[in-house]
């Protein structure tokens, strides 16, 4: 079984959930509390892609989304093989904003892989027409998604696991 090592890097607009869905994909645990994401934290997970007989340590760089520095951004981007794209359901503006940050991806990191997360769907009924915020010659999955409920999280991250393991 081969042995890799991925990172990979969550993105998007202020406010979205990119940390709570790292906290429920590694600890299986949703606060409601907000805490506020300053610069990039960095957690890790060991898991294993028997389809791929691949053994993965996930780095997950959970980046803030406020920062009006792009460039800053653009560090942590480099490098990367694979992104999860987050917008947030009861949030439209987010979601317009899924485009610019594939395009992001596209100029600094144009070989990783990318899955988008339309988090918070558990507040969300009915849901809106999701297609439209996604180019599906670039992205591999999109799924409405709910660090709260856990809908969807596993499924996010084993599609990407899968692509960054061939």
């Amino acid at each position: 079984m081969k042995e890799v090592s991925k990172k990979i890097v969550m993105v998007g607009d202020f406010g979205v959930g990119k940390t709570s869905l790292i906290r429920r994909y590694i600890d299986n645990t949703f606060s409601d509390e907000y805490l506020v994401t300053i610069g990039v934290k960095i957690s890790r997970k060991h898991i294993e892609v028997p389809s791929r007989s691949c053994r993965a340590q996930l780095l997950l760089w959970d980046i803030e989304g406020r920062t009006d520095i792009k460039s800053l951004i653009d560090r942590y981007l480099v490098g990367a093989a694979g992104m999860i794209v987050v917008g947030d359901l009861t949030r439209p503006k987010t979601l317009e904003s899924i485009q610019e940050h594939i395009e992001r991806i596209d100029r600094l990191a144009p070989d990783a892989k990318v899955v988008v997360a339309f988090n918070k769907s558990d507040l969300c009924d009915p849901l809106p027409e999701l297609e439209r915020y996604v180019p599906k010659e670039r992205v591999l999955t999109a799924l409405p998604t709910s660090a709260k409920s856990g809908q969807n999280v596993e499924n996010l991250f084993a599609v990407l696991a899968e692509a960054m393991c061939r």
